[in-house]
């Protein structure tokens, strides 16, 4: 009867590297990573080389402050949505591995220093630009778009394409067109991917009451805006030319390709009444972003001659 007993009352114990884990997954470190993927590249191109190692580390130790302040206020304002989703409900919050007080001041802590530390190491700008992309995250997207509009990640997607303009900054202290360029490849790049993913857990969303597009219209509609987002994107990739080599001109038309050939493929099987493959452009979307920022770094650190005109 006592072992009964002591089966009943024990409760797991929590190491400190459990805390650590929960604390670090509230930032959304896989996230984080895809974003510093494209700040590196955008620094180099700014730079027309290999920026200092020092600027580097400065700006991607800041704007991993940033991005992971931005993503745990997230979670603390989704909270909610997180719990009734499957593929979320692992989360620290709807788990209660985390205090939803202690999330809160560890997200602002986290912003707070992530512009402490980019003002003296890189410039104001890009804290100040890194800030913004946190207050438009949480207080735009978060918080107004996603449970209000189907269009939610089109523009709230805004938010992730500031990690290039903030490489940018840090590194000529302004911000100049291929610097807008490059946001605009990510911000077209967002629903594409993310509609992806939405059309796997649409069901998961309509449950959450948010009006992601998969949930509010027919397939058929959302992959004809997928393939629609993805030649902008494509046509918008080539907008970098003048800027770079052949490097990154040759990597931009190839790999622009072959999204649109799983984007028009994804697209013909919904039109023929096939559930298509979503989630096969989902995790191909983020090879490919990747591999066009690493085509813009090689061309970069090589310093090819622009095919255009110098900037």
């Amino acid at each position: 009867m006592s072992a009964a007993l002591g089966a009943t009352t024990e409760t797991p114990r929590r190491t400190r590297r459990d805390v650590v884990r929960a604390y670090v997954a509230l930032t959304k470190p896989r996230i984080i990573e895809l974003l510093l993927v494209t700040t590196v590249p955008a620094m180099m191109l700014a730079e027309r080389g290999i920026p200092s190692p020092w600027l580097v580390f400065a700006t991607l130790f800041g704007g991993t402050m940033a991005a992971g302040s931005a993503n745990a206020l997230n979670c603390v304002a989704d909270a909610d949505i997180d719990a009734v989703m499957k593929r979320t409900a692992s989360r620290p919050l709807p788990k209660h591995q985390v205090p939803t007080r202690n999330a809160l001041v560890f997200g602002v802590t986290l912003g707070v220093l992530s512009f402490a530390w980019l003002w003296p190491t890189t410039n104001l700008l890009a804290a100040l630009l890194a800030v913004a992309a946190i207050l438009f995250y949480v207080l735009i997207y978060t918080m107004v778009l996603k449970r209000r509009t189907a269009q939610n990640i089109v523009w709230g997607g805004a938010a992730g394409c500031m990690p290039v303009v903030i490489g940018w900054s840090a590194v000529t202290g302004s911000v100049e067109w291929p610097a807008l360029v490059m946001f605009g490849v990510i911000f077209f790049w967002t629903p594409p991917h993310f509609w992806a993913l939405a059309m796997k857990f649409k069901d998961d969303y309509a449950r959450a009451g948010v009006p992601m597009l998969p949930v509010v219209t027919t397939a058929d509609r959302v992959a004809r805006q997928i393939v629609t987002y993805s030649w902008v994107m494509v046509v918008w990739t080539l907008l970098l030319v003048p800027a770079t080599g052949w490097v990154y001109t040759a990597f931009a038309v190839v790999t622009g390709a072959w999204f649109l050939i799983v984007a028009h493929r994804l697209y013909a099987a919904i039109r023929r009444g096939e559930p298509g493959k979503p989630m096969k452009l989902f995790h191909m979307s983020n090879t490919y972003l990747t591999l066009v920022f690493v085509a813009l770094a090689v061309d970069s650190a090589l310093s090819l001659p622009v095919l255009g005109f110098p900037f």
